[in-house]
């Protein structure tokens, strides 16, 4: 399979920017990648990709890490209908505002991005927490939920891959050592940290927008429309308390820690992150649910029919998650990364190496959805460059790695943007409009960067 393996990402691509149809775009993309693994198959008529669609949707659920993910993004929405039910953001915004907290945007912005960079443990972690906790003081200060969608999807990836201290460390760690590269791949992986130029300038991009308060291309114009006020209702209830957001809160922080300890056999970076988040999160319901059950202010009844219509609200966007990973397994099989990393070519002058490992980690991770199936693809391409050239390790590794970040935060089909749209309340589609111009300019300064230090260490 050539070029014809990326068609299914581009009608992805195009019928969500065309007909602003995100679950049509994906549920195509599907069919068309099955369509043409049925062509790869003369004894399968055409018609079996119907059915080869129906059962890789299906398939997902084999993995049970997949499961986990699902099963958490419905879970968020009971979490957030209590959190929001009780009063409990209307009264924890109350209480930041009266002891000097968040009275700005500025303030409100760096609590948001300071919130993600704390929770460096698990990106999915990160980007609910800081998205929870904001969501009512954007509301009160008129900032819209695109503005806080961007914030916190583009604090979560850039820091999880460069602290390192998580599971996105311990799986890029397994990965180098199954290559043959000189030294510690410890050593290795740490010192991709200063090199990783997409992370870093995404971070400076961020605090720019937190502290200027300014934001530009589509968001501005967003901006400018009134904003939903959902989170805050009309009438809180005069009994309303912080606690009832925070304890939730917490308890999931603590739990994902634990967790991770726990199902890493006392080593974190070692957590599985699927068991850790979802375990977390099912504990924080359970703490909210039992916090409201005992206060009598809620019967079982009004809390179990309180939950479901909480999930029932973020349906659409676990459906999108599902497809998402259906996408993603399906352009596996298809060998779609494989050919677009390819495109590097065999006959690059060695200070455009770095550069176009960057771009192809891009593209690879913009069309699949993937940051982590991205560095499975390109980790393997990367390490025989370094040992047969004598290039840099460093240098190469972290253009992959940002590469993959790259797609991971900003690609329409990513179950991570889809859970920063579901963390922030902003609808998903208009998180990428709003998203993609930072990506980029973000994107093109990496590349920049990336050659000049090419020339510098290579050339």
């Amino acid at each position: 399979m050539t070029w014809l393996s990326i068609l299914p990402p581009l009608v992805a691509i195009i019928v969500v920017f065309w007909r602003k149809e995100v679950i049509v775009a994906l549920l195509l993309a599907v069919f068309t990648s099955e369509l043409l693994l049925t062509l790869q198959a003369p004894e399968l008529s055409l018609g079996y990709a119907f059915i080869a669609t129906l059962e890789r949707i299906v398939s997902v659920f084999e993995s049970p890490g997949n499961t986990r993910i699902l099963v958490f993004s419905l879970l968020v929405g009971a979490l957030l209908a209590y959190i929001r039910e009780s009063g409990g953001v209307a009264a924890m915004v109350e209480g930041l505002l009266k002891r000097g907290m968040g009275k700005t945007k500025r303030s409100a912005s760096l609590l948001t991005v300071f919130t993600g960079i704390f929770i460096f443990i698990e990106s999915n972690l990160s980007v609910l927490t800081a998205g929870i906790l904001s969501r009512g003081l954007f509301e009160k200060l008129g900032m819209s939920r695109a503005r806080l969608a961007y914030l916190i999807d583009s604090t979560s990836a850039p820091i999880c891959i460069l602290i390192l201290l998580n599971g996105w460390g311990a799986y890029v760690l397994g990965m180098l050592e199954q290559q043959e590269l000189p030294g510690s791949s410890v050593v290795t992986l740490w010192s991709t940290i200063p090199f990783n130029f997409y992370a870093l300038v995404t971070l400076v991009l961020v605090f720019y927008t937190a502290i200027s308060t300014r934001v530009h291309g589509p968001m501005r114009r967003l901006e400018a429309q009134p904003q939903p006020t959902q989170d805050i209702p009309d009438h809180v209830p005069s009994n309303s308390k912080a606690r009832y957001m925070v304890v939730p809160l917490v308890v999931m922080v603590g739990g994902m820690i634990a967790f991770m300890i726990g199902t890493g056999g006392g080593d974190i970076t070692q957590g599985d992150g699927s068991k850790a988040v979802l375990y977390a999160t099912a504990l924080a319901c359970l703490v909210a649910y039992l916090m409201l059950l005992l206060s009598k202010r809620e019967t079982h009844q009004n809390l179990v029919s309180m939950g479901f219509k909480g999930m029932g609200e973020l349906l659409p966007l676990v459906t999108i998650v599902l497809l998402s990973l259906a996408l993603g397994s399906s352009l596996r099989e298809l060998g779609t990364g494989i050919f677009l990393a390819g495109l590097v070519g065999d006959y690059l002058p060695l200070v455009l190496i770095a550069p176009m490992l960057f771009v192809a980690g891009a593209l690879i991770s913009f069309t699949t959805g993937t940051s982590w199936g991205t560095f499975a693809i390109l980790i393997p391409i990367a390490a025989p460059l370094i040992i047969a050239l004598d290039l840099p390790a460093p240098l190469l590794l972290a253009a992959v790695l940002g590469g993959g970040v790259f797609g991971d935060h900003c690609s329409p089909i990513s179950d991570t943007t889809a859970v920063s749209s579901l963390a922030s309340g902003c609808d998903l589609l208009e998180h990428v409009q709003t998203q993609l111009p930072y990506a980029l300019v973000g994107g093109g300064i990496t590349i920049v960067l990336y050659v000049v230090a090419s020339f510098v260490m290579i050339g």
